[in-house]
């Protein structure tokens, strides 16, 4: 330490910072932890309650409603999570879920028919569309730019590690057992996020300046400021009635600019790649790929194998989203994803002419696609949401994101079967493949790299160079009309500079 005692103190504050944004992290991600659960379920759940309660799923067609409705559900879900999370904010939106699904799991253990099944497979999918774009959100608003690649991975790492702990549970237990676990699980992600703070970029475009101070300073977050001086004089404006109605962050105007636009785009084309590469027709339909592949090994087993290794390959990737970057992990991931889906179309081609001599080449193909999966497309385009959206129209963005990604997945899982009868399941393979790698195409042309940058520098990459993008207004214009009513109450310029940074709340503090 320095005889002047400064240099242990910011040392002390990084080290609180990481160890208070991760411990946030963590217990926000079990929510993702919960929709893993969610997705994993209708894997052993299906064939237990065949072998248990033959008569509750009477046919083939209702079994796969059964199994697929969780994305119809979540569409409507992410629908509604942005009203929520602009009105009661992020931290609250996520801890809604809690009730959601612990009524939805009792629904399932206690279900006797399979109507009953059904609406409550929908009102967990509902949950799972309620906290899949606001917990991430609320994850990147909480964390400094430096770690924000690390924890905010740690969602999607939450949501492969619950889809492996299902499929675990589901060899031992019958699925009304795994209902009940599940219920205990959402029952504890309710205690474990209420003593967080919420998030301080929230706070402050609702104008809740005192309290996004306390919050950013409990997390440490770097370069958050709040001057009580500019606020008086912000109240002092507003007392004098000079200040012009501000125009509405989703008014048609301030939506349909370049800077909302291009990010928005850019987020759809990635979540449709993430859906479009064959996931959650692997994930779903896991056991039943391997029996039909002809494999030698048992079904259940290939399945935890496949789910271990997306965990590993999950966790793996927190060590170097923040060094290799967003971009070229992306790349790297469609590559090996396109490559992995060529060789299990080359699996179930040899085994539809007869030729069953390939030993574990669908094991292996899996293995690789989901470590391709996991270390680039299954979490990044979640963490660039966080990260491309702008900060006013975020909630908004984000909602539609995630359910245009829910509407995708659940298109992806129903046509899986139709698919395989109209181009065979090789096909069905090889299509995804080539859909990779025009997503690897994309990436390269399109995505900007955000490794390391804070969150108004990356708003700025999508601004016009020459400055003169055509929604600046929005945001000026309250600058403008405040330094107006400023002068007629007689204050000076330098004073008004520091309460025009008060003002915008459509900005985020640019290390946030």
């Amino acid at each position: 330490m320095a005889e002047d005692g400064t240099t242990m103190e910011p040392e002390w504050k990084i080290t609180m910072a990481a160890l208070k944004q991760t411990l946030l992290s963590i217990s926000v991600s079990l929510s993702y932890f919960c929709i893993g659960l969610v997705r994993g379920y209708s894997a052993p759940a299906v064939p237990s309650m065949h072998e248990v309660n033959p008569g509750l799923l009477p046919d083939k067609n209702i079994a796969s409603w059964v199994s697929s409705i969780p994305p119809f559900g979540a569409f409507f879900g992410s629908l509604v999570a942005f009203p929520l999370m602009h009105k009661i904010g992020r931290k609250y939106t996520v801890m809604l879920t809690s009730p959601v699904w612990v009524t939805s799991w009792i629904l399932i253990a206690t279900a006797d028919h399979w109507k009953v099944l059904l609406m409550a497979r929908m009102l967990s999918g509902f949950g799972a569309g309620l906290t899949l774009p606001s917990a991430q959100i609320y994850v990147s608003e909480c964390s400094d730019p430096k770690i924000r690649g690390v924890i905010g991975s740690l969602p999607s790492l939450s949501m492969s590690a619950g889809i492996l702990v299902m499929y675990v549970l589901g060899k031992y237990l019958e699925w009304r057992i795994l209902a009940w676990v599940c219920c205990g699980i959402a029952c504890f992600l309710f205690v474990a996020v209420i003593c967080f703070p919420q998030s301080p970029v929230w706070l402050k475009t609702k104008k809740r300046y005192e309290k996004a101070h306390n919050s950013a300073k409990w997390l440490h977050l770097q370069g958050f400021t709040f001057d009580p001086k500019a606020q008086e004089i912000q109240k002092a404006v507003g007392n004098g009635h000079a200040v012009e109605k501000q125009e509405s962050p989703f008014s048609k105007s301030a939506l349909f600019r370049r800077e909302v636009l291009l990010p928005l785009g850019i987020g759809l084309a990635l979540l449709s790649i993430q859906q479009l590469s064959g996931i959650d027709a692997v994930i779903f339909f896991t056991v039943e790929i391997f029996r039909s592949a002809g494999s030698s090994m048992d079904g259940h087993l290939a399945t935890i194998i496949v789910g271990a290794v997306q965990v590993a390959s999950n966790f793996s990737s927190l060590f170097v989203v923040d060094r290799a970057g967003r971009k070229p992990l992306l790349i790297t991931s469609g590559v090996i994803m396109s490559l992995a889906m060529a060789s299990m179309g080359g699996a179930f081609h040899l085994n539809s002419i007869g030729n069953t001599c390939f030993g574990y080449l669908p094991l292996v193909s899996l293995i690789i696609f989901m470590i391709g999966f996991s270390v680039g497309f299954g979490c990044i385009p979640f963490l660039l949401m966080g990260e491309l959206f702008p900060t006013a129209q975020r909630s908004l963005l984000s909602s539609l994101a995630g359910s245009f990604n829910l509407a995708v997945m659940f298109a992806v899982i129903k046509t899986y079967h139709p698919l395989e009868d109209a181009i065979t399941t090789s096909g069905t393979f090889w299509m995804y493949s080539v859909l990779c790698a025009i997503g690897v195409i994309f990436v390269i042309a399109c995505v900007p790299e955000t490794k390391g940058r804070d969150l108004e520098s990356i708003h700025k990459l999508f601004e016009k160079r020459d400055g003169s993008s055509g929604g600046d207004h929005v945001e000026a214009a309250v600058p403008t009309a405040t330094t107006t009513a400023a002068s007629k109450l007689g204050h000076v310029n330098t004073a008004m500079s520091t309460a025009d940074e008060i003002v915008s709340c459509d900005k985020v503090d640019t290390k946030l």
